[in-house]
């Protein structure tokens, strides 16, 4: 399934070259007009993404999440800098229908895991983002890909899987805001070996 994202900064609709946030471009409509176009355009789900929490969870943008997070006909989850427990109650008391966690899955899975028994598989998504090196490796860069976690993929989807994770976010970092595409072959690997 593809997802819509938008990623939020001062409350405002940018884009990362590659996650930089010294390479952002800014967006001329608000983060509701952009929600409701792609909403109109049959979006069911959306993904949105604090980056100014993923730096500073204490700078969380909850005004601008809290216009967002009752939409009447999207399943809406959020993500960027969950570092702990009470970031997920936050966000899901805010309304936030799902908690994306990134680098806590990543480097706590027994935490996460415990997570998705606590709020259910329902309510957690992971947000894993792949490097992929010249002998197909695919590895899980973490802290806004400047830390080599040493995890494979793989590895910790079957961790995952077995403890009935719903909903996993793959991403190419070599794609990630560049405007040239997405790795299908990526993708369909993934989904073909963890339905």
């Amino acid at each position: 399934m593809m997802i819509p994202a938008i990623d939020l900064i001062g409350g405002e609709v940018v884009r990362l070259y590659q996650g930089d946030y010294a390479q952002k471009t800014n967006y001329q409509y608000t983060v509701q007009e952009r929600q409701q176009a792609y909403a109109k355009s049959g979006a069911t789900v959306m993904h949105f993404v604090d980056l100014d929490g993923a730096k500073d969870s204490t700078k969380r943008q909850l005004e601008t999440l809290k216009t967002v997070v009752n939409h009447p006909s999207m399943i809406i989850q959020v993500g960027g800098g969950v570092r702990c427990e009470d970031d997920v109650k936050q966000l899901l008391a805010l309304g936030a229908d799902r908690v994306v966690i990134g680098s806590l899955a990543i480097k706590q899975p027994e935490l996460v895991t415990q997570w998705l028994k606590t709020y259910g598989c329902e309510k957690i998504v992971l947000a894993l983002d792949i490097k992929i090196d010249a002998q197909g490796n695919k590895t899980l860069p973490t802290h806004g890909w400047i830390e080599d976690s040493g995890v494979n993929l793989e590895d910790l989807l079957a961790q995952y899987q077995d403890a009935g994770i719903k909903h996993v976010l793959c991403t190419d970092i070599s794609k990630d805001g560049t405007l040239t595409g997405t790795n299908v072959d990526l993708y369909s690997e993934v989904c073909a070996k963890y339905p």
